[in-house]
């Protein structure tokens, strides 16, 4: 089954993991978050398969997020509009798999996801 790789090319994380599908012969197809950042209902959709609220996916060691929404209480639909419009918050890489979709660190769980 094709893996969808929602991947920041700066990531060395990110990076690794299509290292690591392309090695072990896993089709795979990347989604570049950065240059074509998700909707609110992508993201939507992608947390809805992650089975994790957005809090759960949001980069809090960014100098973004440290600058600019530290110590501010959002909504999760507030948060989903956030990310969606600065996608360098989001956390990566996340792998999708038809209807499931999982962090791609550490690598371990990469193996566990896609040999499941």
């Amino acid at each position: 089954m094709l893996v969808k790789v929602l991947h920041n090319g700066n990531c060395s994380k990110s990076n690794a993991v299509l290292e690591y599908l392309d090695e072990n012969g896993v089709p795979f197809e990347i989604i570049n978050m950065i240059d074509d950042p998700l909707s609110v209902l992508e993201l939507k959709t992608v947390l809805k398969k992650l089975n994790q609220s957005v809090f759960h996916i949001i980069r809090k060691t960014e100098k973004l997020y440290m600058d600019n929404f530290a110590n501010k209480n959002f909504s999760e639909e507030e948060w989903i509009k956030i990310l969606s419009e600065n996608p360098s918050l989001i956390q990566r890489p996340i792998l999708i798999k038809g209807s499931v979709a999982m962090l791609g660190r550490p690598i371990e769980n990469v193996k566990f996801f896609i040999e499941k």
